[in-house]
């Protein structure tokens, strides 16, 4: 990869870092904030969000999604586990894109494609490029002898 490749991936890995961080950290720290408003309306698969929104399960997906856009925020700007994290929130991105989705329309300045389907892909460009290893922490956590001993896990997560 040539320097200017490595650069603006860098770049890129941290600013969706920063967003997904902050997203994450700021619905953590409204005790208001939940999902309910946004699962109510699912127009696709609603029964699978109809489900995601009984009391038994509102508390797990509100804590998913704090923590899980918190975390992968962390992992993009530090560079660790971005292969496993990415992958993770490709799919987070694609559950918040089927709730809004009114085929072709997931919003009424979109058609099929919106930012969650970016994001998506670029979280999945992360994990097939090894992000992380472009100065983050996955270069140095490879060289640990434990990342030796465990090849596939290694290999799982950056």
């Amino acid at each position: 990869m040539i320097y200017s490749q490595k650069v603006f991936l860098f770049l890129l890995r941290v600013a969706m870092g920063w967003m997904m961080f902050y997203a994450g950290i700021t619905k953590i720290m409204d005790p208001a904030w939940s999902a309910e408003g946004y699962l109510k309306g699912a127009k696709i698969f609603s029964g699978f969000y109809q489900w995601l929104l009984s009391p038994g399960m509102l508390p797990i997906v509100n804590l998913v999604n704090e923590w899980g856009l918190t975390l992968l925020g962390l992992s993009l700007i530090f560079g660790i586990f971005v292969r496993l994290s990415s992958f993770l929130g490709a799919i987070l991105m694609l559950l918040y894109y089927f709730p809004i989705l009114d085929f072709p329309y997931p919003n009424p300045h979109s058609l099929i494609v919106d930012e969650h389907i970016i994001y998506a892909c670029a979280l999945l460009l992360f994990a097939s490029l090894r992000a992380g290893r472009v100065w983050g922490l996955e270069q140095w956590c490879a060289g640990l002898p434990i990342c030796s001993r465990f090849p596939r896990l290694r290999n799982m997560l950056g």
